[in-house]
């Protein structure tokens, strides 16, 4: 499969949604003043969610809670972590213990949990700086502390009804469903030992203003960085092709999600630069069977063409990510860094949005939308790009789980909590 490349862009679209502003504006030749980028600034109606209404009340939460992947904190945590990701898929500890050079080149400790504390900490000033006081728990699907735990723990502090924030930003199995039927199996065991919670989760923000706003600054800084007719590349995690198929109500939302969001920051950062940049998107972390199929080419893989048609640097954007965690520091940051310094390409990565300030308040903006729609309400949607704003509530059927259609999954139209018996 060829990159995903990109060039001249006609233009892009601000989705605002239900409300008196309408579409703020539809095309990049049309936008005015008010809509242009301004160093790491964003100017009303981009990089900031100006339609929801101040709330001092999450309600009908009472909690929110940060659901992430996890990742091992010591070394002896590594093949036990690895083992919980790749559960019930049959795979050897003799491949697993591949992987784990990974994390143990950096010490056996995942980056990802630390990001995860800073997160929490800068969504919980976010809601405090707005009045929202209700608590706010963290939880992961392969490592402490497990999403059950957190849930057990709410439910001990009082908490019945969660909103969940999950450290994937566009839909596919393994980055929504797979979350949900976590979910699922921890509100079943629960109800299962008389503790009933509901949790819902917010909308997919690969494509929402506070998610590209950084990204388009870092592409900027990126590419002062690196020798004219440079190239941007966008990375995202590989999938096997068959998930990407099915990923979203009609397939294809995955790759397609990715190419919406990197078409609307190659467009942005074409305002400043005054011309459309060169982009591709690409792949990272492939795993799995070599047998099986998955979304390529490989950035390794790439960067070596793009050197034989003598590109002199790249700008790589980990476009996929949330944070710089193992798949970012250990792919990006060491196998393909030393790939173009071998290919004599210069190279620069640039930050995944993290605790960016417009990140974080646009995570809240949506925490509010979710809990406002629920009360009633109709709040604006704001999305960028041509796609919309995502489903709050996963259709029937979704991003389905190949090897079992059957498995509960939560936050969906189709979940009913089931108590064992």
């Amino acid at each position: 499969m060829s990159p995903r490349v990109g060039g001249h862009v006609e233009g892009f679209i601000l989705l605002h949604g239900p409300g008196p502003a309408g579409v703020i504006r539809a095309a990049r030749r049309h936008m005015g003043p008010d809509a242009r980028w301004s160093g790491s600034a964003v100017r009303p109606g981009i990089g900031q969610y100006q339609g929801v209404p101040p709330e001092t009340t999450l309600l009908p939460y009472d909690a929110v809670l940060l659901l992430s992947f996890g990742g091992p904190e010591e070394p002896t945590d590594v093949m036990p972590f690895l083992r919980n990701v790749t559960r019930g898929r049959g795979i050897p500890d003799e491949r697993l213990e591949t992987v784990a050079e990974h994390y143990l080149h950096f010490g056996g400790r995942s980056p990802i949990n630390d990001q995860n504390r800073a997160l929490l900490e800068a969504l919980r000033a976010e809601l405090t700086g707005r009045g929202l006081t209700l608590p706010i728990y963290w939880g992961n699907r392969n490592w402490e502390p497990f999403v059950i735990d957190a849930l057990r723990q709410a439910h001990g502090d009082g908490v019945r009804r969660l909103l969940a924030v999950v450290t994937s930003a566009y839909p596919s199995y393994s980055g929504c469903r797979q979350y949900r039927e976590d979910l699922a199996g921890a509100l079943i065991e629960l109800a299962g030992e008389g503790r009933n919670l509901q949790v819902d989760k917010i909308r997919h923000y690969g494509n929402t203003p506070g998610f590209v706003a950084p990204v388009v600054d870092a592409v900027l800084q990126g590419l002062s960085a690196v020798p004219p007719g440079s190239r941007i590349v966008f990375v995202t995690h590989s999938v096997p092709i068959e998930m990407d198929a099915t990923a979203g109500p009609t397939g294809s939302a995955y790759t397609g999600s990715h190419e919406d969001t990197c078409t609307v920051v190659a467009g942005l950062a074409a305002q400043e630069l005054g011309h459309d940049p060169d982009w591709d998107l690409v792949y990272c972390s492939r795993s799995g069977s070599p047998s099986q199929p998955w979304l390529e080419p490989d950035i390794n893989d790439h960067l070596g063409v793009l050197a034989e048609q003598g590109v002199p640097g790249v700008v790589v954007v980990p476009v996929g990510f949330v944070s710089d965690h193992m798949e970012v520091v250990f792919d990006l940051d060491t196998e393909a860094e030393l790939t173009a310094r071998n290919l004599g390409l210069a190279y620069v990565r640039v930050p995944t949005p993290g605790v960016d300030p417009r990140f974080v308040a646009g995570l809240v903006d949506l925490l509010q939308e979710r809990a406002a729609a629920e009360r009633g309400e109709d709040p604006p949607r704001v999305a960028l790009g041509e796609h919309g704003p995502w489903h709050d509530v996963c259709p029937a059927g979704c991003c389905p789980n190949l090897r079992n259609l059957d498995r509960p999954a939560a936050c969906g139209v189709d979940w009913t909590l089931r108590t064992p018996v």
